[in-house]
């Protein structure tokens, strides 16, 4: 009897190898056995600079098999004044055109530190959705579980609401360092859920001293990440789970080993139902 499909794909975010040159970070998840990578703008941005191109990484991808879901990231647009608005609006362009370049279907926008003005961030949001629909890459609100308003499911939904669309990341870490409830998920469907990152927590340090460094393998903390999946489920989502860790002792590693190991704690979460989205 053949095996049942994986509901959900393994993706490797590629913070997870910080620190690996991009095509290395491509190769690695390739052997590894993902089937998308999200890539960094710091690290195409550093591939460019040594004199490499976009083309190049994108011949890579194709290669590889890989599909690119996201590039990460882009800020300082959600609080932008209107003198500043015209330059910021330019520059994610720019952005979405080289995430287009490189086949990805999205861009994550990350939320303001601090407190933000709830209209303006959304007007701006909407302004950035419409040009998604121009560039033919869809911007994300992401929200963060450690920035002071936009640090849940609930104010991403709020964001969303008020633009009149655009969608989310999900992330078991952010839901948590957020205070919010994984529940929460259940009021998303899946045309709000672009991808979800995927990791665990663990008990210590306290939650709201914990930061992005305190992020462990899925399996390796406490949370209930199956409740997780089938929630994630329960929307109609069938797209990836993106293993983001950011631990400098994984980075001191062979790039290899990490994703080997990522993948075979990753995987047995995303078992059994429908294929992957391929976006």
């Amino acid at each position: 009897m053949n095996p049942a499909p994986a509901r959900f794909g393994c993706c490797l975010n590629a913070s997870t190898l910080r620190g690996t040159p991009v095509l290395r970070q491509i190769e690695v998840a390739a052997a590894a056995g993902f089937g998308a990578i999200e890539l960094w703008f710091a690290d195409t941005d550093a591939h460019l600079a040594a004199g490499g191109s976009l083309r190049e990484i994108r011949q890579a991808l194709n290669d590889a098999g890989l599909a690119v879901p996201t590039l990460i990231y882009f800020a300082g647009w959600f609080k932008a004044s209107d003198g500043e608005w015209p330059e910021i609006r330019d520059a994610c362009q720019r952005r979405m055109e080289q995430a287009a370049e490189l086949g990805a279907g999205h861009l994550i926008c990350s939320p303001p530190a601090g407190e933000a003005d709830l209209p303006r961030g959304a007007g701006r949001y909407r302004e950035l959705l419409d040009l998604g629909s121009r560039t033919g890459v869809v911007p994300i609100f992401e929200f963060l579980g450690f920035v002071e308003q936009y640090r849940s499911i609930e104010s991403a939904i709020e964001v969303m609401s008020l633009a009149g669309g655009g969608c989310t990341v999900l992330d078991p870490f952010h839901v948590f360092r957020g205070g919010g409830s994984m529940e929460s998920i259940a009021r998303l469907n899946a045309d709000q859920i672009a991808i979800s990152h995927f990791n665990d927590t663990v008990p210590h340090p306290a939650r709201e001293q914990q930061t992005d460094a305190d992020r462990v393998f899925p399996g390796d903390g406490t949370q209930d990440l199956r409740r997780y999946c089938d929630l994630l489920a329960g929307t109609g989502y069938s797209g990836w789970l993106s293993l983001e860790l950011f631990r400098p002792d994984l980075w001191s590693r062979d790039p290899l080993s990490v994703a080997r190991e990522g993948f075979q704690k990753l995987q047995p979460f995303a078992q059994h139902s429908r294929e992957p989205r391929r976006s």
